[in-house]
């Protein structure tokens, strides 16, 4: 008798770890595609959001002298919030820069974001340095906060929280996703001589790791293109991550970064967004970079920001930060080109 309600409750263990498994497989293989959304949640929730939360407890760093920003209780219904995406590239022979630098308003009720792009050459006043110089050596002198301060003062609106990563760990990262899709053309040659040479070929349905990365590296045209293959590139990589579906590869993508990525945006307010990323609806990007002109200034080149650009990328951003602003009310790049 005994034996026989041990067997019973084996084949109940074993049908319960079935039924785990199976869920697991569903979320993760593409299964029952009407209820995949709610799954991935509830996959999400059941056995990831712990692990992702205390990975991303290594990357929280708050920056000194500031009071850690309020976290809204819930992100999906909060008001829209700033963040400065800074990608540094650091190799062993130069000192670190934010190469690329954005600007965003994130509207998480009507998944809207808006990117507004500083070309790294930009000639502007490095708050705490009490100099001028091009934006993106703030980041050299003084890290995320000069970098904060000098964005902050540059286009006078606040910035809530920062995001920096470095361009070392994107590599894994797009490997870890199998690849990318980028719109390469025509091959992409690096061949000056203080630079490292590469070819990226052009037409391949899905580039890997080395290729992305030295996509958003290329510097032998100009700031401002190199600009738009980071906004690209950000594009593609939401794209990415949101058509895979794959919640099973969040925890490995947070590790990769690890050391590569850091942010005062506490780790319960990012679960929060990617729990609205895998219910809601795909999130839209706009994207903007604010011109300007090469000149030469005590012998180094600048780029002399178009005040007409900065006027505008400021308006976009009063428009985007109102809460009160409808989705049909936001100001979009595409204006300021039909003018």
């Amino acid at each position: 008798m005994e034996q026989r309600r041990s067997t019973r409750r084996k084949k109940k263990k074993s049908r319960r770890f079935l039924a785990i498994t199976l869920f697991v497989l569903i979320v993760a293989g593409g299964g029952a595609y009407a209820f995949r959304e709610s799954l991935a949640l509830a996959a999400f929730d059941l056995f990831l959001s712990g692990s992702v939360e205390k990975q991303l407890e290594k990357s929280y760093a708050p920056l000194e002298s500031e009071a850690p920003t309020s976290i809204p209780v819930k992100i999906e219904k909060s008001a829209p919030f700033t963040a400065l995406l800074l990608g540094v590239d650091q190799r062993d022979d130069e000192p670190a820069r934010s190469d690329t630098i954005i600007y965003s308003v994130v509207r998480p009720e009507d998944s809207r974001v808006l990117l507004v792009s500083i070309p790294r050459d930009t000639y502007v006043d490095i708050i705490g340095k009490g100099t001028q110089d091009k934006i993106n050596h703030a980041y050299a002198f003084g890290g995320e906060k000069m970098a904060k301060d000098t964005v902050q003062h540059f286009l006078g609106y606040p910035v809530q929280y920062y995001a920096a990563i470095n361009f070392n760990g994107l590599k894994e990262v797009v490997d870890a996703l199998d690849g990318i899709e980028l719109p390469i053309t025509k091959d992409i040659v690096n061949k000056q001589a203080d630079h490292e040479k590469f070819t990226i070929k052009a037409n391949q349905p899905i580039y890997d790791g080395v290729d992305a990365l030295n996509y958003v590296r290329y510097r032998e045209d100009s700031d401002f293109e190199r600009t738009k293959r980071h906004q690209i590139f950000l594009n593609a990589f939401v794209d990415r991550v949101l058509n895979l579906n794959q919640v099973s590869k969040i925890p490995q993508l947070i590790d990769i970064m690890g050391k590569n990525f850091k942010t005062d945006m506490p780790p319960s307010m990012i679960i929060d967004l990617s729990k609205q990323m895998l219910t809601g609806s795909h999130p839209q990007m706009s994207s903007f970079t604010i011109m300007g002109e090469g000149k030469r200034i005590d012998n180094i080149f600048y780029d002399v920001v178009n005040e007409d650009d900065l006027a505008f990328a400021k308006q976009m951003i009063e428009n985007w930060t109102d809460p009160d602003t409808t989705v049909n009310e936001l100001l979009l790049p595409e204006a300021r080109t039909q003018n």
